[in-house]
């Protein structure tokens, strides 16, 4: 087992561990909800989730640096560093909808090496190493092998915000694919990643929304970037497409060309 392997296996640990304490206040009464300065919820799950993560990766890897969505930076992000998310779909996660996960990934001088996909309320973990290999619940994962727009299952990720924003590459997505669905967050990437899923738009993310997607969707066999197909970094512009093979990805882009 390499040194990327054992830091993974310590990562996914602590990330399966940190779902239960998002678990514990899922479908409870009585959840209090605020809303952040961007208009997204958050919630004490959010918070006390992401404050478990922190604590263990510093204990454990002390000399890394951490990007939370809920606390911020600690330490150096210019050499090794985790990226965090504690709950990717709070939305979801505070009406009771089981698709909402927890986030973790680790970067190299700004290269996603290793990502983390933690399910709780599925009990479904994904995991990818970087041009190692990618995994669900330890088993090997292999996106599928459709090329083509017009035989692959679309997922539209933010399709209010797509519609708002480009409503004309809005109707062409809804006209595309063989298979259309609206969702969000995460799990659809992941599900890409384990071939269910052919293709996935997103936008409006955060680095802690798509870092940890890359390493699992790469290391599956498909290819995951921004809208102009340029590979996803901290400072990307929060546009995401993930596909499962070059050509369909190539399809996808020129479609996106907005």
């Amino acid at each position: 087992m390499n040194t990327l392997e054992q830091t993974a296996e310590r990562a996914a640990a602590i990330v399966c561990e940190a779902g239960e304490i998002a678990l514990s206040y899922f479908r409870q009464d009585g959840l209090e909800t605020n809303t952040k300065d961007d208009s997204s919820p958050v919630t004490q799950a959010d918070m006390e989730t992401e404050e478990f993560i922190r604590a263990k990766l510093a204990a454990t890897f002390p000399e890394h640096g951490i990007l939370g969505e809920e606390f911020g930076i600690s330490g150096d992000l210019d050499d090794q560093c985790w990226i965090v998310d504690p709950i990717d779909g709070t939305r979801f996660f505070v009406t009771g909808y089981p698709t909402f996960g927890t986030l973790l990934a680790l970067l190299e001088k700004g290269t996603p090496r290793l990502g983390i996909v933690r399910m709780p309320a599925l009990n479904e973990t994904f995991v990818g190493l970087d041009q190692v290999a990618a995994t669900h619940n330890g088993k090997p994962i292999k996106a599928s092998g459709v090329t083509k727009l017009d035989q692959a299952k679309l997922f539209i990720n933010e399709a209010e915000r797509t519609s708002s924003h480009y409503p004309a590459l809005f109707e062409r997505l809804c006209n595309s694919g063989h298979t259309r669905r609206m969702s969000y967050d995460c799990y659809p990437h992941a599900m890409v990643a384990a071939g269910h899923i052919d293709a996935v738009t997103d936008m409006g993310l955060e680095p802690y929304d798509y870092l940890p997607l890359v390493p699992i969707v790469q290391a599956s066999g498909g290819v995951i970037t921004d809208w102009k197909g340029q590979p996803l970094n901290i400072h990307s512009d929060g546009r995401v497409l993930s596909a499962a093979t070059p050509e369909l990805h190539e399809e996808l882009l020129a479609m996106l060309d907005v």
